[in-house]
């Protein structure tokens, strides 16, 4: 068992909470992480999975069924192809509020799974499982190896390349072909795989909605709610802008991610670190392999954007902390990068506390202008819990 960071969340808030929500991509684990910290919860509990039809009958009759358990942890896997559970959990909630009263695991984001009129406001505690982050597996894996497969459990732990790729294949055609149907979603398979072909290599870039629906043959509120489901599937992350009051013209459109870089390179058919090296995406790959590990393992609370103007100032990463304090952070695949003149006239806008670039490797030095360069592993290890006690 890879322990995972979000472990002592979940328990902190199965303390208080009268339901855990645990959400994230399929296949990154979710199932595992709630059965290892079953003996943890401090009650009996009790775990049902929906894909298993014995499971599914047992819920014909939820409301008896529940009500005889009402002394247990109910775990209940893959909630979102129930929707109409949800009314139930939460009149069942209001009727005994105690901690730790359901665990709700699920593949889709709250905002995308149908939940009729009713809402779990106010009694349920998310939380998001990701793939594998480099800080869990560090010592297991190299960051190289880490960064070009990514982190889904099925693709870094096989035990040679070919079943990475096959896992990858297949885990893309279930996506499109069961996944969204189960949720009510009819998307013609063809389209869906060309637009994650065409993200891929739109990846870094700000995204141009409009472009991308001409690119596809669809309108663009299709082309919008398609990156809604791939978003709230986990799979591509959308980047907001960030907006100051000056009189400069701003970049408002998000930018767009691939979530994990495996699924990136697999999508680029790029498999190993030499091809990578040669291929000209090698530098936003790194970027944003490098945004979503400090997405992932940053304080709660923090915000995200990126910067950038019209005249092509940029910042590849802005983290403001739970404080409100400032982080500007260059994202660069050298040990000895060259810092763009755009990037300290975008400092100079926005007036950081702290300025750093991360590289791939090498030392961390401070240069005299106050910029601290920094490799990726010292910066997650070190520099972020640091900047989270600030």
């Amino acid at each position: 068992m890879i322990e995972r960071m979000l472990s002592y969340r979940i328990l902190r808030d199965l303390a208080w909470s009268p339901i855990v929500g645990l959400v994230g991509s399929r296949q990154v684990g979710k199932t595992t992480l709630v059965k290892h910290l079953q003996s943890r919860i401090g009650k009996p509990s009790l775990y049902l999975d929906l894909e298993l039809q014995e499971d599914w009958f047992k819920l014909e009759d939820a409301q008896s069924y529940l009500a005889g358990h009402a002394d247990k942890c109910v775990i209940i896997d893959e909630v979102q192809i129930r929707p109409e559970l949800f009314a139930l959990l939460r009149a069942l909630t209001d009727q005994q509020r105690i901690p730790a009263r359901f665990i709700l695991l699920g593949s889709a984001s709250p905002h995308i799974v149908k939940l009729n009129t009713e809402t779990l406001a106010g009694r349920i505690a998310y939380h998001e499982l990701s793939p594998f982050s480099f800080s869990e597996v560090r010592g297991l894996f190299s960051q190289e190896e880490h960064f070009v497969h990514g982190g889904f459990p099925g693709v870094l732990l096989a035990p040679e390349s070919f079943i990475s790729r096959k896992w990858l294949d297949d885990f893309t055609e279930t996506f499109i072909h069961r996944d969204l149907a189960r949720l009510g979603f009819a998307i013609p398979a063809g389209i869906l795989k060309n637009m994650l072909s065409m993200l891929a290599h739109l990846h870094g870039s700000p995204l141009n909605v409009s472009a991308l629906a001409t690119s596809m043959g669809v309108s663009q509120p299709t082309a919008n709610k398609y990156l809604e489901l791939l978003e709230g599937s986990f799979l591509i992350r959308r980047l907001p802008p960030y907006f100051i009051n000056m009189g400069k013209r701003l970049t408002k459109a998000p930018k767009m991610y691939l979530r994990d870089s495996g699924m990136l390179h697999y999508l680029l058919r790029v498999f190993d670190m030499e091809s990578l090296r040669g291929n000209p995406a090698v530098g936003t790959s790194w970027e944003g392999y490098v945004i979503e590990q400090i997405i992932r393992e940053a304080p709660e609370f923090s915000e995200f954007f990126y910067y950038r103007t019209h005249h092509g100032a940029e910042v590849d990463l802005l983290m403001i902390t739970p404080k409100g304090e400032k982080v500007c952070i260059e994202i660069k695949f050298s040990v000895a990068p060259t810092i763009s003149k755009g990037f300290y006239q975008s400092v100079a806008d926005i007036q950081p506390k702290f300025k750093y670039v991360i590289t791939p490797g090498g030392e961390r030095f401070d240069r005299a202008d106050g910029l601290r360069i920094c490799p990726l592993s010292l910066f997650l290890l070190e520099e972020l819990p640091a900047l989270a006690a600030e």
